[in-house]
């Protein structure tokens, strides 16, 4: 194979996240296609070849897969790079990602280690899901009309308007063309992400799943000043479902394509919303992390209580607490809960939630995990992990795994970056107990896995150490780790 060759095939397997595998007719090494369906006949081009590993970038669909068995719901599909597998039926897409998460873990489990995989957990709701979306302003093509929506597939300039958006519920759709009806009607442009010139941005919309709740946040530069009086006039009187309870202009003018706040104004309302989690309230501002699905956020919480166990007069620490979800859903059955995250407006909301909740033995710390593990005087009897999407920090992680809890519950929303961390883990006394993947998002590549992590008094060596793994009990394992720290070796 060369590059920049045109070749067909059909994808024989699709790994996360969203790898497509089309073994080419006289070729024993397939070729790594994103972005399409198990059984779909594909034309490519041959984009890179790294280390023998050919690439390519998917041209065109020849023929349908066998698996997709329903007409897509949205207008903008397949071209949207926010859904892959509409055409999919959800019971399949399950199926498939729960293989997937499988074979991930099944490779980073130490040789001869067993683990109980116990398959997928389904989201209560396939479509209109998600209680937050980030649009860009843009064009579908240069110097096309204003659009407001989600990046083409592969593209990293070019924006579809998602006036129909089938992930999110329909009031979302109503205020994002009220927007960008309003902004094409004033002739105001977009920002250009390479000139860094241009005012419109971003729109990033949240809305309560149980309460309805709507918070608007606009995003612009601050080249160019709009009087958007008229806009709030608009938005206020759209017919939604639900009611807009804040909405706020953004000003941002950082040069990376981020959303983030240097300056936050106020123009209707309040800068927070409300959303409820199994029986509890909980205070969401615009940049704290909230689980995006909040039915299969219950499913997922519920999940991490049953892992975690009998907890009753033990110490947790619910590390990459957001803004405090897990820490409140365990509070009520722990001694204390101590929530870490970095977030500060996350955890200001955190401390509100728990008070709100009626939760004395909830603490929650604005930091760095790597710092405040140094500052927290409690040791834990469990953990609870929640990191980011490209996991935990190769810093921060050996500074958890020295407390030597005997039981940690990782949750993950990229099961490569578990797999990582896995092998830190494992090389540190832990073993994989169990796993079940969860569903928060339909119709995507992604996927949620929890997992159990218990610690069996072993200092395992990595999978690449072809060397016998030494057994060491509890107490001899202190004593190595505290003479390791007594010599600066750790």
């Amino acid at each position: 194979m060369k590059k920049k060759q045109i070749l067909e095939g059909v994808i024989e397997r699709v790994d996360f996240p969203n790898k497509g595998y089309v073994y080419v007719d006289g070729e024993e090494v397939p070729v790594i296609v994103k972005n399409g369906i198990p059984g779909q006949k594909v034309r490519f081009l041959i984009n890179k070849i790294r280390k023998g590993q050919p690439e390519g970038r998917l041209l065109e669909v020849l023929e349908s897969s066998p698996m997709e068995t329903r007409d897509p719901v949205c207008s903008i599909f397949p071209a949207c790079g926010g859904c892959m597998y509409q055409t999919m039926s959800y019971e399949d897409q399950l199926e498939m990602k729960k293989d997937q998460i499988q074979r991930i873990l099944d490779e980073a489990v130490l040789p001869g280690r067993t683990y109980t995989y116990e398959g997928i957990k389904r989201s209560p709701k396939e479509f209109g899901y998600r209680n937050k979306m980030e649009f860009s302003f843009g064009d579908d093509h240069k110097d096309g009309p204003l659009t407001l929506g989600l990046h083409k597939k592969g593209s990293t300039y070019d924006v579809l308007t998602a006036s129909d958006c089938k992930l999110v519920h329909s009031d979302m759709n109503q205020i994002l063309i009220c927007i960008l009806e309003y902004f094409t009607e004033k002739k105001v442009g977009y920002y250009h992400k390479i000139q860094h010139e241009g005012y419109l941005r971003h729109l990033l919309l949240r809305r309560g799943d149980t309460t309805g709740e709507v918070l608007v946040s606009l995003v612009t530069s601050t080249q160019e000043e709009h009087d958007l009086s008229e806009l709030v006039e608009r938005l206020l009187k759209l017919e939604l479902e639900g009611t807009i309870v804040g909405i706020l202009h953004i000003f941002n003018d950082s040069l990376s394509d981020v959303v983030q706040s240097d300056e936050t104004k106020i123009l209707y309302g309040q800068d927070f919303f409300y959303e409820d989690l199994l029986g509890l309230k909980f205070k969401i501002t615009p940049f704290s992390f909230f689980q995006p699905n909040s039915r299969a956020a219950e499913v997922l919480y519920e999940t991490v209580r049953e892992y975690i166990g009998d907890i009753k007069d033990m110490t947790v620490f619910d590390l990459f607490s957001g803004t405090g979800t897990i820490a409140q859903i365990l509070a009520p059955v722990a001694k204390e809960v101590i929530g870490v995250e970095i977030v500060e407006e996350a955890v200001e909301a955190a401390r509100e939630n728990a008070a709100r909740n009626g939760l004395s033995n909830c603490k929650f710390i604005a930091d760095d995990v790597f710092k405040a593990l140094d500052e927290i005087e409690e040791k834990p009897d469990v953990i609870v992990l929640d990191p980011p999407r490209d996991g935990i920090h190769p810093k921060a992680l050996p500074k958890i795994l020295d407390y030597g809890v005997d039981h940690i519950v990782y949750i993950s929303c990229k099961a490569t970056s578990l797999a990582r961390d896995l092998e830190t883990i494992q090389g540190r006394g832990y073993r994989l107990e169990k796993a079940v993947a969860v569903d928060q998002f339909c119709e995507t590549v992604h996927c949620e896995v929890v997992t159990l992590l218990t610690r069996n008094g072993e200092f395992n060596l990595a999978k690449s150490d072809n060397a016998r793994q030494p057994q060491c009990t509890p107490e001899k394992e202190d004593a190595i780790m505290q003479a390791f720290r007594h010599f600066g070796i750790i």
